[in-house]
């Protein structure tokens, strides 16, 4: 196996790309990433600056990796700033380090394309092996693979990467036939508690429909732009993502979209939420409203969501990290993992030490907040025995 690094995915031909992407998974379709680079998002001024891992045999690409070297941990989502501090206060740079992950996107899922599934672990060995290598040789602080699978964090874990726990909410489809269904797996005050929301919504004459991919139209995704944008501006900050890269991935990847859109009773667009899919799961990523209405968040950010995975025999729901509030309305604490391999033995002791209390906390906060969940007891156990 022969091991490259490219500086821009355009370096590999989509072609290439496709025969190892043999997923649905839509954040490592090659218009996914390519798009982020076309228009800017990726870009060294921006702290990511590409260099994709490639693996070949024989002259043919047989697995790759998204990478970037950042020089902050913006867009990342899994929290470091702790670790940079303590460098900074000893003496040291933590900055810049290498990042395997889906820029701006905390969504678990594979991080490794490979043509054959059978050479992952000999794969991920090669890859792990020139990351540390390259860690080395450009003194990086660190390397890092980000919310990577289960199978994908062992062979790191085996190649001397320590793995950190962290939680997401995720909601599974327990065969509903309907949104009705799903309540009826609920305690009765729960149920009501949703309905009284849902019920809100008709109130305040606010009307909510899907679009699918080639449906949405200019219009309409300037309007969720706004609501995008206006929602970052209300904490004094900026959107990661331009109005390009939302163009883009329309027209490129319209079979991996929907974006549910409200209206008033005048017909004028107030809110949307932007989403991705695939065969088996809906990724919730990015929300913004011109109007507060009461319950307007929930309806568009979790129960169209639901509603669309119903319908479409969608496994489960990942509505985007953090936010308590998602688990009274059915989304289950879950943890999510990645794996990180630090330079400098000293600080690995401490970062070790301190994963390993974090994992205790974390293990407990996700157990104690099962008792949150609106479902009926033989109803969390029979969930929690699927995921």
């Amino acid at each position: 196996m022969k091991i490259d690094f490219v500086e821009a995915l355009a370096e590999i031909s989509k072609d290439d790309w496709n025969k190892i992407h043999l997923n649905e998974y839509p954040f490592l379709k090659y218009d996914f990433l390519k798009s982020l680079e076309d228009t800017k998002c990726v870009a060294s001024n921006k702290g990511w600056t590409p260099l994709h891992i490639t693996v070949e045999d024989k002259n043919q690409i047989i697995g790759a990796m998204p990478m970037y070297v950042k020089t902050d941990s913006q867009g990342e989502f899994i929290f470091d700033w702790s670790w940079a501090d303590a460098y900074y206060r000893n003496g040291l740079d933590y900055y810049p380090k290498l990042v395997s992950s889906i820029p701006f996107t905390p969504a678990s899922g594979p991080r490794l394309l490979s043509i054959d599934k059978n050479k992952n672990v000999e794969m991920i060995k090669a890859v792990s092996d020139a990351m540390k290598d390259l860690t080395q040789e450009n003194n990086f602080s660190s390397s890092h693979v980000l919310l990577a699978n289960q199978n994908e964090l062992d062979a790191f874990s085996e190649e001397g990467f320590s793995i950190r726990t962290s939680y997401s909410y995720h909601w599974f489809n327990n065969n509903y036939e309907n949104f009705d269904h799903y309540l009826e797996d609920m305690t009765s005050r729960q149920r009501k508690n949703i309905k009284k929301e849902r019920q809100k919504i008709h109130d305040q004459d606010v009307h909510l429909v899907r679009y699918i991919g080639e449906d949405i139209t200019s219009s309409m995704l300037e309007s969720f732009y706004q609501f995008y944008q206006v929602t970052y501006l209300k904490r004094g900050m900026r959107g990661y993502l331009n109005l390009e890269f939302f163009e883009s991935i329309i027209k490129l990847i319209p079979e991996s979209i929907m974006l549910v859109m409200a209206a008033n009773k005048s017909g004028d667009f107030v809110a949307g939420a932007f989403n991705f899919y695939d065969d088996e799961k809906l990724y919730g990523r990015y929300w913004g409203c011109l109007e507060e209405y009461d319950s307007l968040h929930f309806e568009t950010c979790y129960y169209q969501g639901i509603e669309f995975c119903i319908e479409n025999a969608l496994k489960s729901f990942d509505p985007g990290v953090q936010g308590e509030h998602k688990i009274k309305r059915g989304f289950c604490p879950i943890e999510t993992y990645s794996a990180h391999w630090i330079r400098d033995i000293r600080f690995k002791e401490a970062i070790d030490d301190f994963l390993n209390r974090e994992r205790v906390h974390i293990l407990q906060y996700n157990e104690d907040r099962k008792s949150l969940l609106p479902f009926r007891k033989e109803v969390i156990s029979n969930l929690y025995e699927k995921i």
